[in-house]
């Protein structure tokens, strides 16, 4: 069997393991979960924007993803303890992990305590966040204060203050080890970085990955199916691997936010596909 049809093969039954346990995947691979946790798969809670919690929450069971990033659409930050239960309950019903909030975005000084403050209520150590440059230094107060730690997200080459993962660690490297990147590669690809080589370069620092793929590394490069474009999915996980990365890899996906099932659910199993078959070495 040559090396592109294993490779379809195996693509094929990570995304019938987005419906099967993790130890029926594992034999279906030939590979052992068991000595080894494989790299998570989480979702973007952006993708969701047009959906309400209870349809995202279908979505995300129709595709056996169970790890999301909650953003503020779904429980705004101004949020009553009665509010944050009723939405943490839906998803702890569901069998899904909130692991961070965000994106959140810092344009001042209370925009910074703000969400803190919501982090800390809803029970978050990790915050998804985009402060702007002036504010760095308030922001690590506010690390250093609460134990959370603060991912900024890079956002393509639109972007003024993050355009890519350089952007963000030449801010931030020489700050409390609390404050990292939340490396999406579709926009780092976009603004010129190849996201194998972020990950590698800023190993320390990457706290959270946004997880999407787009037709162009290059500024109008538009998002599309994860495998359909030009990211490379096997040197992304395989720099991954060597880095020992711990966190989500959460898939955002933008290409048709009012009917993302197709995509998401092709989208999960040719990552899941790539997760199981790269060469670990």
């Amino acid at each position: 069997m040559s090396s592109r049809r294993n490779f379809l093969l195996q693509t094929a039954l990570g995304m019938a393991a987005t419906t099967v346990s993790p130890f029926v995947a594992a034999a279906a691979t030939g590979k052992s979960n068991i000595d080894k946790k494989p790299l998570q798969v989480g979702i973007a809670g952006y993708t969701f924007a047009k959906f309400d919690v209870d349809q995202s929450i279908a979505i995300m069971n129709r595709v056996n993803i169970k790890y999301i990033s909650l953003k503020d659409i779904h429980l705004s930050l101004d949020s009553s303890p009665e509010k944050i239960q009723e939405v943490l309950s839906k998803y702890k019903a569901a069998g899904i992990e909130v692991y961070a909030v965000g994106v959140i975005y810092m344009k001042s000084k209370k925009a910074v305590d703000d969400a803190f403050d919501y982090a800390k209520r809803v029970g978050m150590s990790l915050i998804v966040g985009v402060p702007n440059p002036d504010l760095l230094d308030y922001a690590e107060e506010k690390v250093k204060a609460t134990n959370i730690r603060l991912a900024i997200h890079n956002h393509g080459p639109e972007d003024k203050l993050y355009p890519g993962p350089k952007n963000v660690y030449d801010q931030i490297k020489n700050r409390d080890a609390r404050m990292g990147i939340c490396l999406d590669i579709g926009h780092a690809t976009r603004a010129g970085e190849e996201p194998g080589k972020a990950i590698l370069a800023y190993k320390n620092r990457i706290f959270d990955l946004h997880i999407k793929d787009v037709t162009a590394a290059e500024k109008d490069g538009k998002a599309t199916e994860i495998g359909r474009g030009v990211i490379d999915f096997d040197g992304l996980i395989k720099a991954l691997e060597k880095i020992k990365y711990q966190g989500i890899c959460s898939i955002e996906f933008e290409k048709d936010m009012n009917d993302p099932l197709p995509g998401i659910a092709e989208s999960t199993g040719y990552l899941k596909g790539v997760i199981n078959t790269v060469d670990r070495g």
